[in-house]
């Protein structure tokens, strides 16, 4: 397990990872103001793990971005907003007091081996490092495309006989120490005309309304007047201490 500031030869490895999000999700606009720029600004927020035995790609990476904010409400816009705030607070100099992940792969011949808690306990220990006595998450919820119906509010909070949360990524996070705290109601929008979620999806998106889309959280919103289709995703808000 190795930063990027450690490892900047290693950077090539950050791009190869085959099939880890559907393809609408690599087209948020705002995700370019921090991954452009992760290499430069932030690799010390980079985190590359690889085999020993197999050192020629990396099996996991994670990423996450330091940022302000004294409100005692972390902000509805999740990944979105965080992404934004730091940005802002880079180019005005001020000083971060909270460090958000934003993201933890795994390549596929890797997933279900306990790789992402390995990750996550990685992350939480680099933040520890770098000086930042809180980690925050706006965590998606591997299991929530099996329920785009019901509110995320509602499914962060079904739990199992244990107490433990019901998502699996959920889980993960709790059992590591995580409590969740709320729902980032607009954590990340994607929008984009009809052929574009056509090319993006596979689907028709020949119907106005609700469209469900393979791989996401809730409906995406199709307008067949004005032809676009919108997708608007929830996380929910966990927090760490380190």
């Amino acid at each position: 397990m190795v930063t990027l500031a450690e490892r900047p030869d290693l950077d090539p490895w950050l791009d190869v990872f085959p099939g880890g999000w559907p393809e609408f999700m690599l087209h948020d606009p705002i995700a370019a103001l921090y991954y452009n720029l992760a290499g430069k600004h932030y690799a010390e927020h980079v985190l590359i793990a690889y085999d020993r035995d197999h050192p020629d790609r990396a099996v996991a990476k994670a990423y996450t971005v330091p940022f302000h904010w004294d409100e005692d409400v972390l902000p509805p816009g999740g990944w979105d907003r965080v992404i934004q705030r730091a940005t802002l607070n880079r180019g005005q100099g001020d000083e971060p007091n909270l460090v958000s992940a934003l993201e933890i792969s795994i390549q596929t011949d890797h997933r279900g081996s306990g790789l992402a808690a390995v990750m996550l306990e990685a992350m939480r220990a680099n933040v520890r490092r770098l000086g930042f006595d809180t980690l925050v998450a706006p965590v998606r919820p591997n299991g929530k495309p099996d329920h785009p119906d019901v509110p995320m509010g509602q499914y962060a909070a079904w739990t199992r006989a244990d107490g433990l949360p019901v998502d699996p990524w959920l889980r993960v996070h709790v059992r590591a120490g995580g409590t969740i705290e709320a729902v980032a109601v607009r954590s990340m929008t994607i929008a984009g005309t009809l052929p574009e979620w056509r090319a993006w999806t596979g689907l028709p998106f020949d119907q106005a309304g609700p469209v469900h889309v393979p791989g996401a959280l809730v409906p995406v919103h199709c307008d067949l007047t004005h032809d676009h289709a919108v997708y608007i995703e929830p996380n929910v808000w966990v927090r760490h201490r380190t």
